[in-house]
Parts: structure tokens; C-alpha cells; sequence
């Protein structure tokens, strides 16, 4: 049962998908506070129908890559390379997971049900497939990578309508919230895969997967990732632009960019897997610390 219990875990990929789930998580409650009614409940289903998703998007991605993943270090003690698990058996506990983790979301919003199968389909059946024939596989997975954000928020809203009557009054918190959330997560993900991709790159090639903007750990692919945590400094003004994010949590964000931009700046002069390293985790910080704090600084529109 232990060993079961860990290759679940390995396939769906478990930090990963509570790290989605928590992002999912805190703009349901973000769109929750902007209703003035917080469902608990519904918060409960938004977790179990995210993880559910999430895991089974990862779930049919181990799937496709059980070969690659024999092939590197990382990825090689995960259940389907090293022959713990069927590939038919994790098809049927992620296709399970997929129906059910939708059919839980579409009962609380029909607009995250149907995000939550585009965000199976971009992550499993599109990005996966590209990682080793293009580089522009980083883009494409940044698209599902940051629809969490949408989808609990939308969750927040009732079903079919999600909340058309309400943005009949107020659009701004129908159309202007969720999209700038998805910008901030969609932005943030550039110097956080770069900056793995650069710390992993060895163990990619042995994949035939090159994921850096050049495809080499020369000085552009350092360029790139410098440029892109420096975006986070504007990005991050974007809620308060808009006016539903106020003084705390701007200047929360505004450290947060500064550190990113100078970690990115230091990677830039150094490029080594160290200065590398250093990025990859202040982004693991940046993200859930910015998010916690709007939850808290959060200005409903009127």
C-alpha cells in the first residue's frame, strides 16, 4: 500500500499539483471576497476537483513520457519508467481523475469545467508532445500553467451563468480580476522553467529535450531569463492599476520583482547552475508569498 501510495504521488506529480491547487485555491477566495460571500464548501469541491484535474493532467503526461523519462536522472524512479505501474493502469486512474475532477467543476462553474479540460488537453496532449521537438513548448505550457488562477476564480461564481447577472453590474470583476491573475501567473513562469531548465539541462539533453530560449547555456538564454523576471516588476502593478490590489501587497510585489530582477541580473553576469539555482527558487517564493498577500489586500470593485 506505501509503495502504491508513493507512485501515486509520483504520478500526478504531487507538489506540483498543490502548487496549482493552492494558486486555484487563493483566487477562489479572491473571487469569493469580491461576491462577499465565502462558500466553504464550494472551496472544499474547488480543491478535490483542481487536484483531481491537475493530477490526471500530469497523469497522461507520464504517460507520453515514459520513455523519455527513463532516460534521465530526475525522472527515471517515477512508476512508469521503472515498471512499478502499467501504462494501462495509470490511463485508468487518470482518465478517472480527469472525468471526475471536471464533472466536480463544472458543478460549481460551467466556465472552470470547460478550463479545466482546455488546461488537460493544452498541458497533456499539446505542450507534452512539443517539449522535445520546440522550444516554443515553454509557451504553449505557460498557457495551461497559469489557468488555475481562472479556473478558482471562476469557481467562485454560480454555475452556467458564472456570474453574468453580478457582471451586469460590475464587468471589471467579471472580466478585469481573473484575466490580470492569469497575467501574473502566465509572466511568472518564464524565469521559473527557464531557470530549471538551465539547472537541468544536462539531464534534458540526455532526453533529446532543450527547452532554453537558445537551446544552449550561453549568454542569450541568461538574457532571456533576466528580461523575464524584470517584467515581473511591472506585472506586478498591474492589480493595483486596475484598482483591486492595494499599497501592501504592491510593495510585497515590487520586492518581490527587485529580488527576481536581481537574481536574474546576477545569473546574467555569472550563468552558472548556482546563480541559476537562486532564480529557480525565489520564483518557488515569489508566487504563493504575492498571492497570499492580495488574498488579504484585496479591494472588491463596487
Amino acid at each position: 500500500m506505501k509503495t502504491f501510495i508513493s507512485d501515486f504521488n509520483k504520478l500526478v506529480k504531487l507538489r506540483l499539483t498543490l502548487t496549482v491547487v493552492f494558486s486555484a485555491s487563493i483566487a477562489f477566495l479572491i473571487g469569493a471576497k469580491q461576491q462577499g460571500d465565502i462558500m466553504w464548501f464550494n472551496w472544499l469541491l474547488l480543491t478535490i476537483g483542481g487536484f483531481l484535474v491537475t493530477g490526471a493532467a500530469n497523469g497522461f503526461n507520464e504517460i507520453i513520457e515514459k520513455d523519455i523519462d527513463k532516460l534521465m536522472k530526475r525522472t527515471m524512479d517515477r512508476p512508469l519508467p521503472a515498471e512499478r505501474m502499467t501504462t494501462g493502469q495509470a490511463l485508468v486512474l487518470s482518465v478517472f481523475m480527469g472525468i471526475l475532477g471536471t464533472m466536480v467543476l463544472v458543478k460549481l462553474n460551467f466556465v472552470a469545467g470547460l478550463l479545466s479540460v482546455f488546461s488537460i488537453f493544452l498541458y497533456a496532449f499539446l505542450y507534452t508532445p512539443l517539449k522535445p521537438k520546440s522550444r516554443i513548448a515553454v509557451f504553449v505550457g505557460a498557457i495551461p500553467g497559469a489557468l488555475p488562477p481562472l479556473i478558482g476564480y471562476f469557481a467562485a461564481f454560480e454555475s452556467l451563468g458564472f456570474g453574468l447577472a453580478y457582471a451586469a453590474q460590475n464587468e471589471s470583476a467579471i472580466v478585469i480580476t481573473p484575466f490580470v491573475l492569469f497575467l501574473i501567473q502566465f509572466f511568472w513562469q518564464y524565469p521559473h522553467y527557464w531557470a530549471i531548465a538551465w539547472v537541468a539541462d544536462e539531464d534534458y539533453k540526455r532526453a533529446g529535450i532543450r527547452l532554453l530560449p537558445t537551446m544552449e547555456k550561453d549568454k542569450i538564454s541568461a538574457v532571456f531569463i533576466f528580461v523575464s523576471a524584470l517584467l515581473m516588476i511591472p506585472v506586478g502593478f498591474l492589480p493595483m492599476y486596475f484598482g483591486f490590489g492595494g499599497w501592501v501587497f504592491t510593495i510585497v510585489s515590487l520586492l518581490g520583482g527587485l529580488g527576481f530582477t536581481w537574481y536574474g541580473y546576477k545569473h546574467l553576469v555569472e550563468r552558472k547552475d548556482e546563480s541559476a539555482k537562486k532564480v529557480m527558487y525565489i520564483s518557488f517564493l515569489y508566487l504563493p508569498l504575492t498571492q497570499l498577500v492580495l488574498l488579504f489586500d484585496f479591494i472588491p470593485f463596487k
